[in-house]
């Protein structure tokens, strides 16, 4: 039985050809090759010294094996390739505003994106996690769909089409529902020929908004159901730091806020309830604060996954990424190799010339780690090398032993301000009145 492997295939934005036909000179091209590795990308760079293909290099930007529960590489003869040719919007994103009917202000109502956006290429393959959090959200949106085609009634199988991403700052949650869009609009291309992305910060969103209640949110989901009534247009809207309901409905019932503060979180929650008639919309929503998540909007959300930090294996790859890309630039050079974790795993850790420059980048990330670093402070701590620790004068020439003992130096004097940060907070801090526990589930 022969395996699926999925192959994006972005069209280069001068390209007047048609989908078929290029997806039939990705094919030609890649039936010569012996293996496709998932997860690698073959940019159009690697066509120049192809004769056969010149074709290829007019019309293709680039081509992604992307389907990431193959752990192995597959022969193209043996596997059934689902290609997915689309072009990137280049214009990046618009801002929606709408009128406050009573100081006639205009107010921010959301950022839109539409997709697949320029900005966003690349992002779901550079997202790593320890476990199969982006697998599962594809499979959950599918199912959503073939549920809907099949004519299930949702009254007697429920699902809204809701998804929570929780957990401490820096950890990608923001990222992956951007990714998870991008995705979508790519994946599902043959169903809907236009794709949005309305991005909602909540926090601002009510500060602003309170004095009004609900009417300025019901203004603002009806825009959201004006895009979505065409049915060939997929509609995701990312609902950023939804913790800010919780605090406002707390705060209503205990008498701290007004209660249009509670009419306001009342009327995004019947706009939700709304919204997921519509089969092509789907809502995703952030949260940093995992206790505080209201828990109405908890009971809505059909998949709650914690992202938290990554564990040593998630946490070397990153960095041997960020190794990669700049090797790649020339910044630091030669090039030289990085092992893949599974590969390092499988040796024993065996210890050689060739594995050393791993082994030394798997040390900073076990110390990574342990300290519990972010994704954004581990994508961070190449730069902090370069910038801080790396030797100046051999900046021309700075190979990849020197940048990793840089890195380590780097890693180390973060672990040092942290501490220190630490050690300057108050000994007692002011405690917060009781408004009990809101358990959001895993």
């Amino acid at each position: 039985m022969s395996t699926s492997l999925h192959i994006e295939i972005v069209q280069v934005r001068q390209s007047r050809a048609s989908k078929d036909y290029i997806e039939d000179l990705v094919r030609g091209f890649l039936i010569k090759l012996p293996m496709l590795t998932p997860g690698a990308t073959i940019n159009n760079t690697a066509f120049e010294d192809q004769i056969d293909a010149l074709e290829l290099k007019e019309h293709v930007q680039c081509i992604t094996f992307c389907d990431a529960e193959h752990e192995t590489d597959v022969s193209p003869r043996d596997a059934d390739l689902v290609f997915h040719v689309h072009m990137l919007d280049q214009y990046g994103v618009e801002t929606d505003t709408m009128t406050d009917d009573t100081s006639g202000e205009e107010v921010s109502a959301a950022d839109v994106w539409s997709l697949p956006a320029a900005e966003f290429h690349g992002l779901w393959e550079s997202l790593i996690y320890d476990t199969r959090l982006k697998e599962d959200t594809l499979r959950y949106v599918k199912t959503a769909l073939e549920l809907t085609d099949r004519g299930v009634n949702p009254l007697v199988v429920g699902w809204s089409r809701v998804v929570l991403l929780h957990g401490p700052p820096g950890t990608g949650k923001t990222s992956l529902c951007r990714a998870l869009a991008q995705k979508l609009s790519i994946r599902l291309g043959d169903r809907f020929s236009r794709a949005r992305l309305l991005e909602i910060n909540a926090h601002g969103l009510f500060s602003k908004w309170f004095s009004e209640s609900g009417k300025l949110v019901a203004k603002l989901f009806e825009r959201v159901r004006e895009i979505a009534s065409d049915p060939r247009m997929l509609c995701i809207v990312l609902v950023d730091e939804v913790e800010s309901l919780a605090h406002a409905r707390r705060a209503a019932m205990a008498g701290l806020e007004p209660s249009d503060a509670l009419r306001a979180v009342n009327a995004l929650l019947t706009q939700l309830d709304r919204l997921r008639r519509l089969p092509n919309a789907l809502v995703l929503a952030t949260s940093n604060l995992t206790t505080a998540v209201d828990v109405a909007f908890v009971d809505r959300a059909d998949l709650k996954r914690r992202v938290g930090p990554p564990a040593a294996r998630a946490a070397y790859e990153i960095l041997r990424g960020c190794c990669e890309e700049l090797m790649a630039r020339g910044i630091v050079a030669p090039r030289d190799l990085l092992f893949g974790h599974r590969v390092l795993q499988g040796s024993g850790w065996a210890d050689s010339e060739h594995a050393r420059p791993s082994l030394m980048l798997w040390e900073v990330a076990q110390a990574a780690s342990q300290a519990s670093l972010s994704g954004r402070a581990l994508r961070r701590l190449p730069f902090l090398a370069l910038a801080l620790h790396a030797p100046q004068s051999s900046r021309e020439s700075l190979n990849l032993v020197a940048f990793l003992k840089a890195m380590t130096a780097a890693l180390q004097r973060h672990l040092e301000d942290e501490a220190a940060l630490t050690a300057d907070e108050p000994l007692t801090k002011p405690t917060q009145p009781s408004t009990g526990t809101i358990v959001n589930g895993h």
